[in-house]
């Protein structure tokens, strides 16, 4: 039993990064019907950007290692949206009133372009993140002492999540993003800026993505400029798996992707790991295509 909580909580804190990625599709696709295959590689930046910010500033050195990952993913966050933003004015908009096969298209070049970016800036090698960011502490739950960046990495992805569920739900600007991802000729004629939503959108949703990035960085201790590739699939897949359009379907979708993998991992073979993740997409595309918990949410506010 301690074994199968120890991989429980691994789930969990890996689920949670799933998660913030997969609510970057989501959001996108709820808005736009798109989906935003350069996000992935939006998240890999973001893990080296904050790479790049941990070894030439020491935030952490500075502002201890709580304040200084607190002020590393805020800034990440930040510039990975502006990235969001300039993307989609520069790759979408134009191709906005197009067929959706050009859509695609233009996200497709912009994920290769991306990946091509990292690769010509940080090299192709994998590297590392600094190891002494945060002191070796385990905390001791129900009988198991669970490392701190573990029970970080969760609680950091879960206020994360929270805070957008609150954004959307309960706020003037969150309302509008629903309005918008039901019609958004109606919520033109309501009054509401189409194009600047979209646009937070995009800024949002890569902002997630490059949360998560960092977060990687930081549980595994090394990036490479491929991984967008493989972490974006699985934050897709958790997507489709909770209902895509869903920001609470998102959130469990990963979570439970988490906790799938690593539990198989662990009980069935670490080479299916990957395997199982596309097995759960078959059966689910197979027994409820619309995800757990239905494809929009906006259509059920």
């Amino acid at each position: 039993m301690e074994f199968f909580f120890e991989q429980l909580i691994n789930g969990l804190a890996v689920g949670g990064i799933y998660a913030l990625i997969a609510l970057g599709y989501t959001m996108v696709y709820g808005v736009m019907r798109l989906i935003n295959f350069a996000h992935g590689d939006l998240f890999t930046i973001g893990s080296y950007l904050g790479m790049t910010i941990l070894a030439t500033w020491a935030v952490a050195e500075y502002l201890g290692p709580f304040a200084g990952i607190l002020l590393l993913i805020t800034m990440v966050m930040f510039l990975v949206g502006i990235i969001g933003v300039i993307l989609e004015r520069v790759a979408y908009r134009p191709v906005r009133q197009a067929d959706r096969l050009s859509a695609v298209v233009s996200a497709l070049g912009a994920s290769i372009f991306f990946s091509n970016l990292v690769m010509l800036i940080w090299g192709p090698r994998f590297r590392v993140y600094p190891d002494d960011i945060l002191p070796r502490i385990t905390l001791n739950i129900l009988g198991l002492d669970v490392p701190l960046l573990r029970i970080l990495v969760l609680l950091t992805s879960l206020s994360l999540m929270g805070i957008l569920y609150f954004f959307v739900q309960k706020t003037k600007t969150g309302t509008a993003i629903r309005a918008v991802a039901i019609d958004h000729g109606a919520s033109r004629l309501m009054g509401i800026n189409v194009n600047r939503i979209i646009s937070l959108v995009f800024l949002i949703g890569p902002a997630l993505g490059g949360a998560a990035g960092v977060m990687i960085g930081l549980y595994y201790g090394q990036v490479n400029f491929t991984m967008g590739w493989s972490y974006g699939l699985k934050a897709f897949i958790a997507a489709v798996l909770g209902g895509i359009g869903n920001i609470p379907g998102a959130m469990l979708g990963g979570l439970l992707l988490g906790v799938i993998e690593a539990l198989g991992a662990a009980f069935i073979s670490t080479a299916w790991k990957d395997g199982i993740a596309f097995i759960v997409l078959i059966l689910i595309l197979i027994f409820r295509p619309t995800g757990l918990l239905g494809e929009r949410v906006a259509d059920k506010v």
